[in-house]
């Protein structure tokens, strides 16, 4: 069989699939949640040889640290894949929710009931753990879903993708509705992304590269982010304390991912007593820091920042600085160089932090917090498959009702039209 198909045939598949979910209530998607998730923990030692043959090639191609940080699974890293699983199965059920009825002139009874999507392409890169967070949303919220992740992790997914489906066979579940794309040939997104026959909906979830690839090709609507550009305004009346520990947390606890700070914007105003001790922080813990000339010029060794870093997703221990002299020139920075990703403002000022939020045109911004809360589980969401910065049809996180829309459903007694 021929790549096309065989990815031909795997779509053909998940739209049958996506009509047994149709089917389904909470309590059998539960059951199956559950039973993937204790898969997951029975099966660790094998999960994590398969992601080792992953790592040493990466490691063997040069990938950086942040790369094989984000492809590496061990024990904690699966704990959590488990316990996502089980917290989607906790969380209530959008299909077949009634989102309102309302009464014509003319008798008629009509209203809007929540749906699945249908079948979602989904291509990702790097982290295998998003195979089990986005099979069991897609799940949870009644889709099937083809699963594309990067040659990178091909070992760990291939792995995962059998263990969720043998939970998909023991629960009676229709199995094709979780199916990973067993091939590393490129041209199978390619293929993918022509086959709106069956495919509703692509997301693609990686580097700026996949995502403008697939946005650029794909015949199916693609729900997409280009980057994550974050930034943290430390405005003039914030708690220097405070934003020392939320701007060290952006940047260093996981540099790689897309909801890290890639430029700070200081206040002209505690430029001088924030820096010093921001500045030593960061370097202990070897961030290159790249800066505005008056940034240079307080902190005379810091590396001079040129235009391309500006609009720039680093995804590493490299972080852009610029003293900025009043609010406004901060919100202009971050319209003209942000991603609508996610921005934060460290502030005790209340009308200034009300004014950030409503102006900062961004899926998540948050007051005196870490920019690494835009993240579904963080927000309550359980799992996330993935952020959407393009407005249509979601915006932010992506968690269950997200995957699902909605349609009108009309109660009649014989009306007929005039």
């Amino acid at each position: 069989m021929s790549i096309i198909e065989m990815i031909g045939a795997m779509a053909k598949d998940a739209k049958e699939a996506s009509r047994g979910l149709r089917r389904l209530g909470r309590a059998q998607k539960d059951l199956c949640l559950n039973l993937m998730a204790k898969k997951l923990l029975d099966c660790q030692e094998e999960i994590i040889r398969e992601n080792q043959k992953d790592v040493t090639k990466a490691r063997e191609g040069g990938l950086s640290p942040a790369m094989i940080d984000r492809l590496t699974l061990d024990e904690h890293v699966i704990r959590g894949m488990a316990d996502g699983l089980m917290e989607v199965a906790a969380l209530s059920d959008p299909v077949g929710e009634i989102r309102g009825m309302w009464k014509r002139p003319n008798g008629l009874q009509v209203g809007r009931v929540r749906i699945p999507l249908g079948v979602i392409g989904f291509i990702f890169e790097s982290r295998p753990n998003v195979t089990v967070d986005a099979a069991g949303l897609c799940l949870k919220s009644g889709n099937a879903v083809i699963l594309k992740g990067g040659s990178e992790a091909i070992y760990s997914n291939i792995i995962l993708g059998n263990l969720l489906r043998e939970a998909l066979q023991e629960t009676g579940l229709p199995p094709k509705a979780v199916q990973v794309i067993p091939t590393t040939d490129r041209e199978a997104v390619n293929i993918l992304i022509g086959l709106e026959e069956y495919i509703d909906i692509i997301i693609p979830r990686g580097g700026e590269g996949l995502i403008r690839f697939v946005t650029d090709h794909s015949r199916i609507p693609v729900l997409k982010h280009y980057k994550g550009v974050c930034h943290i305004y430390v405005d003039r009346y914030a708690s220097l304390d405070m934003a020392m520990e939320i701007c060290y947390n952006a940047k260093v606890q996981r540099p790689g991912v897309c909801n890290a700070m890639e430029t700070m914007l200081v206040h002209r105003h505690v430029a001088d007593d924030f820096f010093p001790e921001m500045v030593k922080q960061f370097r202990d813990a070897g961030v290159e820091l790249r800066g505005c000339p008056e940034s240079v010029r307080l902190i005379q060794d810091m590396r001079p920042a040129d235009e391309s870093d500006w609009p720039r997703e680093f995804s590493d221990l490299i972080l852009a600085v610029k003293i900025v002299s009043h609010m406004d020139e901060a919100l202009d920075h971050i319209e003209k160089y942000g991603s609508n990703h996610t921005e934060a403002i460290i502030t005790n000022d209340y009308n200034r932090s009300q004014r950030f939020l409503t102006e900062v045109d961004s899926s998540v911004v948050l007051i005196n917090a870490s920019t690494r809360f835009n993240d579904g589980n963080q927000l309550g969401l359980g799992a996330e498959i993935g952020i959407n910065t393009s407005k249509l049809h979601a915006f932010g996180p992506m968690g269950l009702e997200e995957l699902t829309t909605t349609k009108f459903i009309v109660y009649g007694q014989g009306q007929i039209r005039g």
